[in-house]
């Protein structure tokens, strides 16, 4: 088993000196303009002094147009710069590695956020989402690099591509959808074609130290497993990317995919020999126990949402405590704000049935 307290080396830059990374988690706590505000800045900075290993931003915007939630943290234009600077500098302060996630919201974009119809590979009725020429994918291509490098300037160590959860990079993969005559659609070579665009122009305008991660969903959101498995051969071949991210929903469970019926979805992912490149996965990963099962079943990174949402101090606690696990729930407002989440943090986690105690 990986003893959950060493250190994680990377193919890229510096290693993280456990294997907790926090979850690029809504938080909604930055200013409307996309500038970080105090609060978020206290949030993602208490998780460090706690003792993750990796601490990722929620996903921020590369483009204004791309915003997907209120109070979002941008990376899209230079005045978001100073702020991702200090943010940067005091994460780093307490150890652990600090990335940005790289986002764009897509046909999942609210209109009454941006002003403007979201956008999407395709188009979309439901959401009113239009369908990107192709130079506007390509700007979109461009952007995504740009925000790298303003990232890499404010002192990041790396960035994650926000590629899961049916958000732009995403719907790209949709083989059903994603029907485009263009070279961004149709065969699976098209489909990734923006992953690796983005990666290449990450890797060739970044420092040789720079790390880079993607995230990932196997299923749901109109994803193949299948194509999704061979992105990830593909991305672990390519020598880009430092660590593959999976929201799995639950790290334990079996396959959707009839295809794989009686398998573990994670062993899908850690039968494939990636080199270099670290496995990280999210799902249901509450207590010591599930953080040891997790790694013992292959991965190199545990991604804890909830558990560090609950207890910023998730990994000190359990070097502690062989059996730690995270606050039962519902979880007091006082509590909850004592572990470093704001009002409007709070409200948001109203969402999330059964969370807050009133």
């Amino acid at each position: 088993m990986h003893d959950p307290f060493e250190n994680v080396t990377f193919a890229h830059g510096p290693a993280a000196k456990n294997r907790f990374m926090l979850s690029p988690l809504t938080n909604q706590q930055s200013h409307a303009d996309g500038v970080l505000s105090d609060e978020e800045y206290r949030w993602l900075v208490m998780r460090a002094e706690g003792g993750f290993g990796i601490v990722s931003t929620c996903a921020a915007h590369v483009q204004a147009a791309g915003q997907g939630f209120a109070g979002q943290l941008g990376c899209f234009s230079d005045s978001h710069v100073a702020g991702l600077a200090r943010l940067a500098t005091g994460v780093k302060a307490h150890g652990a590695l600090a990335w940005v996630q790289l986002h764009h919201a897509g046909m999942r974009a609210p209109r009454d956020l941006t002003g403007l119809a979201p956008v999407a590979p395709f188009k979309d009725d439901e959401t009113g989402a239009r369908e990107l020429s192709t130079r506007e994918v390509e700007e979109m291509v461009g952007d995504f690099i740009a925000a790298a490098l303003r990232c890499e300037r404010a002192g990041f160590n790396g960035v994650e591509l926000h590629g899961a959860h049916g958000y732009l990079l995403g719907e790209f993969l949709d083989p059903e959808r994603n029907v485009r005559e263009d070279q961004y659609g149709g065969s699976l070579e098209n489909r990734t074609r923006v992953f690796f665009e983005i990666l290449s122009g990450i890797r060739s305008g970044c420092g040789p130290d720079f790390q880079v991660a993607v995230r990932l969903s196997p299923e749901r959101f109109g994803m193949s497993t299948p194509d999704v498995l061979e992105l990830y051969r593909g991305l672990v071949e390519s020598g880009h990317v430092d660590v593959i991210d999976l929201s799995l929903w639950d790290v334990f469970k079996e396959p959707i995919d009839p295809l794989f019926a009686g398998q573990g979805l994670l062993k899908l992912f850690t039968d494939v020999e990636r080199g270099s490149t670290r496995l990280g996965a999210a799902g249901k990963l509450y207590g010591a126990l599930d953080v040891r099962r997790a790694l013992d079943a292959g991965l190199d990174l545990v991604v804890l949402g909830r558990a560090a949402i609950t207890n910023h101090d998730f990994p000190a606690r359990m070097r502690r405590d062989d059996d730690f696990r995270m606050r039962e729930l519902p979880v007091s407002v006082e509590q909850l704000r004592a572990e470093g989440l704001s009002d409007p943090f709070i409200d948001y986690m109203r969402s999330w049935r059964g969370f807050v105690g009133e």
